[in-house]
Order: C-alpha cells, then sequence, then structure tokens
C-alpha cells in the first residue's frame, strides 16, 4: 500500500504533489552553478504547427546539435501529451523530454482525480507552469521552448500554444507557427503556403515544404535524410485523436517533395493575389 503521504495531493495537480514531496525531481532541479551549458548538452531544433478544419498537425525535424557539432541524427521531437494533444520539443534535449513526461503525467494524473479531461486551454496554462519552473536554467542557457497543439473539444477546432522561456502562454491564431533555431525560415516558407482551406493531406505537405526550407538555411535543422531514411515525425490530431503518420506514409511526402525541388529548389511558389 502506498504511505498516506502519497495518496494526499491536496491538488489534482502532479506537478505540484511533486513539486511539495520530491522537489529534486522536477526539471530545472539541478544545482545552479555559473557559466552557461549551451554548448555541452544537445539541443533539439525546428518544430512546425499548422490546423485544418478538423484538427492540427505538427512536425518536427530529427537532427540534435551540440555545439557546432551533429550530436543525433534521428531524435525525436513530437511527442502525444493525451488522448487529443501533442507536444513539440525545441531547446535543451534532455531537460525538454524530461519536461514532456512530466507533463504528460500531469495531464493522466489530472483526468483519473478529477474523472474528466483538462481542457485546452488548461492543458497549455500546465505547461507554461512547468516552462516557468526552469527559468534558473534557461538564463544558463538550458532553455525549453515547446510548441503546444491540440483538438479542443469544445470549439472542436485545432489550436496552436506557443510559449517564451518565462513561461508566457501564447495562442497563435494566424494558424500556422513555427519554434527552434530554423523557425524563421520554416514559419516564413508557411506564411507563403498555408490557407485554411488546406486539407489535411495538404497542411502535412506544406509543414513538410516548411521544414525543408528551414534546413536549407539553417544549419542545426536536420533536412530528410535520403540515406539512411530518416524523415520527420509528423503527428494529427483531430475529433478522433491524436496519431503519428507512418515512417513509410511521411517518406513517401518527403520524397515527391525533393522531387520538386529538383525542379524548383527553392519550392513551390504562392500567387500573387
Amino acid at each position: 500500500m502506498l504511505p498516506e503521504g502519497t495518496r494526499l495531493t491536496g491538488s489534482s495537480s502532479f506537478a505540484d504533489y511533486l513539486a511539495e514531496t520530491a522537489p529534486e525531481l522536477m526539471p530545472g532541479a539541478a544545482a545552479r552553478t555559473s557559466g552557461t551549458y549551451s554548448d555541452i548538452a544537445p539541443h533539439a531544433t525546428t518544430i512546425v504547427a499548422a490546423t485544418f478544419d478538423g484538427g492540427v498537425v505538427m512536425a518536427g525535424d530529427r537532427r540534435a546539435t551540440m555545439g557546432n557539432v551533429i550530436a543525433q541524427r534521428d531524435i525525436e521531437k513530437v511527442f502525444p501529451a493525451d488522448e487529443y494533444s501533442c507536444i513539440g520539443i525545441a531547446g535543451s534535449a534532455g531537460l525538454a523530454i524530461e519536461m514532456v513526461r512530466l507533463f504528460q503525467v500531469e495531464l493522466e494524473h489530472y483526468e483519473k482525480i478529477e474523472g474528466i479531461v483538462l481542457s485546452a486551454d488548461g492543458k497549455a496554462n500546465r505547461l507554461a507552469a512547468l516552462i516557468r519552473g526552469n527559468l534558473g536554467l534557461a538564463m544558463q542557457g538550458l532553455a525549453v521552448v515547446p510548441l503546444f497543439a491540440g483538438f479542443d473539444l469544445e470549439t472542436q477546432q485545432g489550436r496552436i500554444f506557443s510559449y517564451d522561456v518565462t513561461g508566457g502562454r501564447y495562442e497563435e491564431h494566424s494558424g500556422f507557427h513555427s519554434v527552434g533555431s530554423g523557425s524563421v525560415f520554416a514559419r516564413g516558407s508557411l506564411k507563403k503556403l498555408y490557407s485554411r482551406q488546406l486539407t489535411e493531406g495538404d497542411c502535412v505537405t506544406a509543414a513538410i515544404q516548411a521544414l525543408y526550407d528551414a534546413a536549407d538555411d539553417d544549419s542545426a535543422t536536420g533536412g530528410p535524410d535520403l540515406t539512411r531514411r530518416i524523415f520527420p515525425v509528423v503527428s494529427v490530431v483531430t475529433a478522433d485523436g491524436y496519431r503519428r503518420l507512418a515512417d513509410d506514409e511521411v517518406g513517401a511526402i518527403a520524397d515527391d517533395v525533393i522531387g520538386g525541388r529538383l525542379v524548383r529548389p527553392d519550392g513551390p511558389s504562392a500567387p500573387l493575389n
């Protein structure tokens, strides 16, 4: 049987319970020392997300860097948060993955304690609190800046939330967003390609095009690796829940994108009207 203290949390927040009973297990609880660690820990880079009529797509490249070195070629940066939401990580990879795991437990714990699924805004707020707890390490170069997206069961539409290192939460109403070192290039690509009339398939293709453009200009972002058959992680969230696209499906789309780039290296153009 669990000890008495573990059964009386005081609230439905697992993170609050963990901070009270075992604060050393919280993300960002490592000893603070002087200096910066930004070049000695792997960093995850570019994540993109875009909504379509009926849901939201999130995709992430597979490269992690450590200074000027490629630390990993097949890291996964997009994860399910719960049945109706997903989270993509940018920043210090180890801390980010730890934060994702705690966030997943936080949402599952709330659902078990309260008997209902937390609202989309509630999920976004809980994630903001976790990011704020990492502020000390963020100031030393170990920042975690995720991108959160999901299907809102109340409004029946996809929603995207971005954050800053202080835990500031911002809903993206443009229908698309990107974070990470290649985000400025990915966002520019999506601005050209995105429209609210895109189908799910078109939205996935636009996300992969955006990651390709990011990799074209940002050395920390990895493009599709044809020799190793390593492709972006692409997830879709709809009223039917979260699902990750199979590597073969993403690979086929990536092959089409690269085939088009052989003819037009800068990618598809957008109409001027």
